[in-house]
């Protein structure tokens, strides 16, 4: 049997909060027996209209954050809880089981593990020569009503919304938003199924001011197409749908495309599909293995993550004091630099939540892809590839890891190469 395709969320970390009833939370529950929670880590002005700004570390931190991860200490499954604003508690604990049968594991925010993307908005403001960006972001469906992202959505001005005609004449009726392969129709959202690729598609290009989060990209300049290739509560399609997806972006237009899926089986036709396509792809690296913990695909490859393209880049997840997240699969060879990705907070179905996983690391290093393009017309997609690369910021903990040995830094991408 063909293995699936499956969306990059860490098992043991796919909680969702909702911050419209935060403290306490409203948990969304995984189908797993014990589940992981936590709360922002307390930035401060980094979009002071959007209220949930506050915890969008991975843009900014300040260092205020801690989280206490308990651990069944015969298991890797563990509950979080944080020290700000007001803990939450110990959320998730079965009751059968005292504190003796727990560890404790304190992890602390270090200031200035972030995406360092305030000098990045600045010069991006500053910018005279941009132009309009198309990020094709194949995965779950989107909520393309959501507050936060309805006026991120690319359109097809070609295509009459609901008259049941091919108007553009591409082979898909009512293609308005995108397309979904997953049913083969032109719902790209059914629900709650698909606040993965929701999630994801905030953290590129969320509205800014609103009151919501914010998103990397200015969203006047960088739209997103949603394309559905994975479906169900776990998130899983196949390659040949991912490869229909891939084909239909660039089709319509799309020049930066997100994956944040992967499957450990080799694909031919979605190799060929790949390495034959002008779109720059962003990948992330996956979520480790059974027991959730993370391993090297140089020796043990997860497609397309792993392909040596030079249209990839692979992104592994980075915690908030600077070390790879345990689940994060890392590669000197195949993962190319790590982002933020644990305990991200960004827009799903009806709401706002956090996720973890290389899946939220990808979607930052996209979002900063899109508005390096979006900024400057004169600029190639391997002339954003190689900022990205040539100017990740360099920690210890990475190096060996992933093979720039550093983490995202959109302000030096940004500017790279401009005199000072």
């Amino acid at each position: 049997m063909r293995r699936r395709f499956s969306a990059f969320v860490t098992a043991a970390a796919f909680s969702i909060i909702s911050l419209a009833q935060a403290f306490p939370a409203y948990a969304k529950q995984s189908d797993e027996a014990f589940h992981t929670f936590a709360v922002g880590p307390g930035l401060i002005n980094l979009s002071p209209e959007d209220q949930y700004a506050t915890y969008q570390w991975g843009l900014k931190n300040d260092g205020e954050f801690q989280a206490i991860e308990l651990k069944q200490k015969f298991t890797d499954i563990g509950a979080i809880y944080s020290n700000v604003p007001n803990p939450i508690g110990l959320i998730g604990l079965p009751r059968s089981n005292g504190p003796d049968s727990y560890s404790q594991v304190v992890t602390n925010a270090v200031p200035g593990i972030d995406i360092n993307v305030l000098p990045a908005w600045k010069a991006y403001s500053a910018a005279t020569n941009k132009r309009q960006v198309i990020v094709a972001v194949i995965d779950t469906g989107i909520d393309i009503n959501h507050p936060d992202l309805k006026n991120s959505i690319w359109v097809n001005e070609d295509e009459i919304p609901g008259d049941g005609i091919d108007n553009d004449g591409n082979g898909f009726v009512d293609d308005v938003n995108g397309w979904n392969f997953f049913d083969n129709n032109n719902q790209v959202y059914t629900g709650n199924e698909d606040d993965h690729g929701t999630h994801v598609a905030g953290t590129i290009a969320a509205s800014r001011g609103d009151g919501g989060i914010t998103g990397i990209a200015d969203n006047s300049q960088v739209k997103i197409m949603s394309i559905k290739a994975l479906g169900t509560s776990s998130g899983t399609g196949t390659p040949e749908m991912i490869v229909q997806a891939i084909k239909y972006a660039e089709a319509n237009g799309a020049s930066i495309c997100n994956l944040s899926s992967g499957t450990l089986k080799y694909s031919q036709e979605l190799a060929d599909a790949i390495q034959n396509s002008n779109m720059l792809f962003i990948v992330a690296a996956g979520n480790g293995d059974t027991n959730g913990i993370g391993y090297s695909i140089d020796d043990n490859p997860i497609y397309p993550a792993a392909f040596p393209y030079d249209n990839i880049i692979s992104v592994a997840n980075l915690m908030f004091d600077g070390s790879l997240d345990t689940s994060s699969n890392f590669g000197a060879a195949s993962v190319d630099i790590a982002a933020p990705g644990s305990y991200i907070v960004s827009t799903i179905s009806n709401g706002y939540g956090f996720m973890s996983g290389t899946s939220m690391a990808a979607p930052m290093v996209t979002g900063v892809a899109a508005m390096i393009y979006a900024s400057d017309a004169n600029l190639s997609l391997a002339d954003v590839k190689n900022r990205i690369l040539q100017t990740a910021r360099p920690l210890e903990q990475l190096q060996g890891k992933v093979a720039t040995g550093g983490m995202l830094d959109a302000g030096a991408a940004m500017t790279y190469g401009q005199s000072s």
